[in-house]
């Protein structure tokens, strides 16, 4: 549907973009942190593997999308106001309040993730017992652990970026954190003085997607779906270009290089 997009002036950065934005035009609020090689929106150029493949779609089907940075927990409030068209990443599993009695609709994954629990290598093996504060991005949920926090054997360190996080982690001021594999390895391949830190698959891991949601706009998810499942070969070399390691692939790899078998691994049941 082609339409005038009508902007609140409650928010300045919205206002900014009032006179400009014409039809068939949209706005995608995106979370406001590095999070490379997936996302990062304050980029002038390389925004990551999400942004090139919404800009894939957006070539193909003539859609335009304008980029909003935003905090996290700010993103759906905006999509409930109507402010921001779409909320990318976004999955149906996480706990989303503001917008779970609204018919929010997901794409399929644009791209998969995998979320590990980072240690220092000494540490790899030790168990979920010796972690008692757990290194978390801000505006992150780490469900994975909500046993361990509910019953206070855990705390939370929140930080504002995932450098923080591992520089943290690196001085041992925390036992763990809980962060996306490829997205922690682009950070500690810029950053050489931080190092011996490992993805302990003995420890909480699991496949996250990162989808593309809205409440106003079905028909326009229904077209990325399209987009996702007719163009598989585009999108992998998308991915390829970012250095986004598959995740099976990934796993077998280290469990190889943490001597594991299958039964050695973390498991929610």
């Amino acid at each position: 549907m082609r339409r005038i997009i009508q902007i609140a002036p409650i928010i300045f950065f919205f206002s900014l973009f009032a006179s400009t934005i014409q039809a068939d035009t949209y706005i995608v609020g995106a979370q406001d942190i590095e999070y490379s090689p997936y996302y990062d929106f304050s980029s002038q150029h390389e925004k990551g593997v999400g942004w090139a493949i919404l800009e894939a779609f957006s070539r193909q089907s003539g859609h335009q999308f304008i980029y909003l940075s935003m905090p996290i927990k700010r993103l759906q409030i905006e999509l409930k106001k109507g402010n921001v068209d779409f909320v990318f990443p976004d999955n149906p599993r996480w706990s989303e309040p503001l917008t779970h009695s609204l018919d929010k609709v997901y794409s399929l994954p644009l791209v998969d993730t995998f979320a590990v629990t980072l240690v220092k290598s000494k540490n790899q093996g030790r168990g979920m017992t010796e972690v008692k504060k757990l290194i978390i991005p801000d505006g992150f949920t780490p469900a994975k652990w909500k046993k361990q926090i509910s019953e206070n054997t855990v705390n939370i360190v929140g930080v504002k970026s995932v450098y923080e996080g591992l520089s943290l982690l690196n001085k041992e001021e925390a036992d763990a954190m809980d962060v996306e594999y490829n997205a922690a390895h682009r950070i500690l391949r810029r950053y050489p003085n931080i190092d011996q830190l490992t993805a302990d698959l003995t420890l909480p891991h699991n496949m996250v997607s990162f989808s593309i949601s809205t409440v106003q706009h079905p028909d326009i998810i229904k077209e990325v779906n399209a987009f996702i499942l007719s163009n598989s070969k585009a999108l992998d070399e998308i991915k390829d270009k970012y250095g986004i390691e598959e995740t099976q692939q990934l796993t077998q790899r280290l469990m190889k290089e943490q001597g594991l078998e299958t039964n050695d691994l973390w498991s929610s049941l």
